[in-house]
């Protein structure tokens, strides 16, 4: 089956984007911009800000509109929305986000205008996915694997295996979130060597990459969002955006992009070296091997409930979770700090990824450890888990936003529908003021 791309038409953008150009376009001064992030548990200052290098406007008509829910009916590349601004033959991908503290600390104005406005791309029609049937036949036994290990779950499975895949879940998860994403892919906080080594162990039970890949995969995905150099680009739908980036190879602007990360500070870590060079071995031994064998030696449990409760489907749903922040928490939620960007604030996704749904907040400002903003913890186990951490002295210099330049940026570019702008605000809960953290208070 083949679909004839649709013929072009008056570029129109979608009435919320039309909204933001007009009010940017309003004559005046720019807006005031506050500078400087604040650093817990450390003197440390922050690194002075730079400015971005902006996405280059799309020219041409409207991208072929197909069904949103697929990356392709056709699998022949072309994009999943419909609401996205076509790219001229010679445009190449341009930056569209942040990686670090030190990336993008004011806005960018030119003519009197803030010019930090995400501009849509379009995917590229002339690009053909190839699929991978290995990966899909892989990924297809795992997702039944974890469908009959539900069933097992609720009808033979001893309380203690439960239990114990709720504990490998949480393990996994917060080698992802707590580990390869916020420690070592934002550089959100600093570790201790103990505390490395038990997040990188914990990454490995997670079977998602060793982190030095996760961590430049992921930062591709924030300096190029939603372009053809993201590996997830929710322009492709939300099921490539989910999984279907991994049943494909990657667009070759993935790659060229890719080669471009400075990893350095990654490959230089011995923790993180060691794991990418014994990775074949570490990861079966975590991830599936010892979760199996740990049930049926210390409780006796069966074989099938083993495998198929406490390493299948734990080890899916773990997967599913981090996915739904790639698919779920860039399609659907409020855009209180940059109404003008895919990632949104969802509170399901946080629930279930330990805190990472609050993914508008961190596309906006990625070096935050909390991912979130004061204010509003929910559903973040992942924040509460470093600053245990960081109570005894394992995890230091975290890195957070200064409240001013958070209201600043959602009154400049938020949908409006921002709830607590930060500290001070009448809806800010009694926990958090006495949960936080305030450095170098000034003596009474």
């Amino acid at each position: 089956m083949s679909v004839a791309p649709s013929p072009a038409l008056p570029c129109r953008l979608p009435a919320r984007l039309q909204l933001r150009v007009a009010r940017l376009s309003r004559p005046g001064p720019a807006p005031p911009a506050p500078t400087g992030l604040q650093v817990a548990h450390t003197s440390r200052p922050g690194a002075a800000g730079r400015r971005r290098a902006q996405p280059t406007p799309s020219r041409g008509g409207l991208a072929p509109v197909l069904p949103p829910w697929l990356w392709s009916r056709t699998y022949d590349g072309r994009c999943g929305e419909s609401q996205q601004l076509a790219m001229a033959p010679n445009i190449t991908t341009a930056p569209t986000g942040v990686l670090f503290e030190d990336d993008d600390m004011t806005p960018t104005v030119q003519n009197g205008k803030s010019m930090d406005v995400h501009v849509p791309q379009a995917c590229d029609p002339n690009h053909k996915i190839r699929i991978v049937w290995r990966n899909v036949a892989i990924f297809a036994y795992m997702h039944l694997a974890a469908v009959y290990g539900l069933y097992l779950l609720v009808t033979s499975a001893m309380w203690t295996t439960i239990a114990f895949a709720i504990v490998m879940y949480w393990a996994g998860g917060l080698g992802i979130t707590a580990g390869a994403h916020r420690l070592f892919a934002h550089k959100a906080y600093k570790a201790n060597v103990p505390l490395r080594i038990l997040l990188t162990l914990f990454n490995t039970i997670a079977f998602q990459n060793h982190v030095i890949e996760w961590a430049r995969d992921h930062r591709v995905h924030h300096k190029y969002t939603e372009t053809d150099a993201d590996p997830h680009n929710l322009n492709r739908g939300v099921f490539f955006a989910h999984v279907g980036w991994l049943l494909c190879r990657k667009h070759p602007d993935v790659i060229a992009k890719g080669k471009g990360i400075d990893m350095s500070d990654l490959e230089s870590d011995p923790i993180l070296a060691f794991q990418k060079k014994y990775y074949l071995i570490l990861m079966p031994i975590c991830c599936f091997i010892v979760p199996t064998m740990i049930p049926m030696y210390l409780w006796g449990e069966s074989f099938l409930n083993s495998w198929f409760v406490a390493t299948m489907f734990r080890y899916v749903f773990t997967l599913n979770m981090t996915w739904l922040v790639n698919s779920a928490a860039h399609k659907w939620g409020n855009r209180p700090y940059d109404e003008s960007i895919a990632p949104s604030e969802n509170l399901g996704v946080s629930i279930g990824a330990m805190g990472e749904g609050w993914h508008n907040y961190h596309h906006v400002f990625p070096w935050d450890y909390k991912a979130a903003e004061l204010g509003n913890y929910r559903g973040n186990f992942t924040t509460a888990f470093i600053d245990f951490f960081a109570k005894i002295g394992w995890a230091y210099d975290l890195k957070t936003v200064p409240a001013a330049m958070v209201k600043t940026r959602v009154e400049r570019t938020g949908d409006g529908t921002h709830e607590v702008w930060g500290w001070g605000d009448k809806d800010m809960t009694k926990e958090d003021y006495n949960m936080a953290t305030i450095v170098n208070k000034k003596s009474s």
